[in-house]
């Protein structure tokens, strides 16, 4: 009888389920969050402040990125009607820049479209794991490839 009633208690369903503390396994203590930190903590995770994060982000790299492919390419400044012209540091810096302000704005397209997918995703599934990226990485690559 003993035995039963401690395994409906262990293991039935009168088990009550445990809140997991860190402070109470020897963590560090934490105090409750203040309004100002919940609603940070909101405005943070919404689908809009995702998206344009992934914007400027994609933004930045595409930029930096765009710069240093056209850096190292031997063809930025070059003219085909005259190939044994020199170009000047002006050209060369006009190409740089035209490439890097392109491959800026695929770059954020594409950081865009990922995040907003992956939000989408995760408001359908309702769970936030691994696969939420992964099935959203498929269908901006799709979404690129379709096109």
């Amino acid at each position: 009888l003993q035995y039963s009633l401690l395994l409906q208690h262990l293991v039935g369903d009168k088990r009550q389920p445990r809140v997991w503390d860190p402070a109470a396994l020897g963590g560090i203590p934490c105090p409750p969050k203040s309004e100002e930190q919940k609603m940070v903590e909101r405005v943070m995770e919404s689908c809009p402040f995702k998206a344009a994060l992934a914007c400027v982000g994609g933004f930045v790299l595409g930029g930096a990125f765009g710069i240093f492919t056209a850096g190292i390419d031997t063809n930025v400044g070059f003219d085909p009607k005259d190939p044994y012209r020199t170009p000047t540091a002006r050209e060369v810096l006009k190409d740089m820049g035209q490439r890097g302000i392109s491959y800026a704005k695929n770059f954020a397209i594409v950081g865009a479209m990922f995040s907003c997918t992956e939000c989408v995703v995760e408001s359908y599934r309702g769970k936030s794991d691994w696969k939420n990226s992964v099935i959203s990485g498929c269908i901006t690559g799709g979404a690129i490839g379709f096109r």
